[in-house]
């Protein structure tokens, strides 16, 4: 193999000055990479990750023990049910099923379908409640209604409504036959 003359040190014919021989410079990083890697450990501990969000539900007390208490008698004017049928179907009314306050309509999900909806009664229940002879509060019911053939996501998204419209009292039921019988 061949070799690279660096002309070591300068004892030959040129003019006899010493020349020292150069050292290649070189950093040596391995401070700054412990560095790097104690800054990240630090800032991955330190740091407060994204908590999972979840919305609270009430759900009433299955046990069979305890006492039921009678029917609270609530204002039709202020009742909403909301069915959640299959394929991403939904329909709502007023009031009660046999006798409703409006008659049950087809109505989508997203801000002009249900959420407009949700708006107009909850403006429109505190003038309703007013003129009764016993009002039982002021503000909308919604009473949720999931059939056996609607999909999870579709209970999920009506609670962000509930959510996003700041309904205040909502349940979640089961559907009668006679409801069901809306989708077919």
């Amino acid at each position: 193999m061949a070799q690279l003359d660096t002309g070591d040190s300068g004892g030959g014919k040129k003019g006899g000055k010493v020349r020292s021989k150069k050292q290649n410079s070189s950093v040596d990083l391995t401070a700054m990479v412990d560095l790097a890697f104690l800054l990240i450990t630090f800032f991955m501990l330190t740091t407060s990750l994204s908590k999972p969000q979840s919305m609270d539900l009430a759900m009433p007390d299955k046990d069979p023990t305890k006492k039921i208490q009678d029917d609270i008698l609530v204002s039709e004017e202020r009742t909403m049910v909301v069915l959640l049928g299959p394929d991403d179907k939904l329909q709502m009314y007023m009031g009660q099923f046999d006798k409703p306050k409006q008659a049950p309509k087809a109505v989508g999900y997203g801000k002009d379908g249900i959420r407009k909806d949700i708006l107009e009664k909850m403006k429109s229940v505190p003038l309703a409640t007013r003129t009764t002879a016993k009002p039982n509060g002021e503000d909308l019911i919604v009473i949720i209604k999931p059939s056996k053939e609607s999909d999870y996501k579709n209970l999920v998204d009506i609670l962000d409504e509930m959510a996003i419209c700041k309904v205040k009292v909502y349940a979640i039921d089961d559907i009668t036959p006679q409801e069901e019988q809306l989708f077919e």
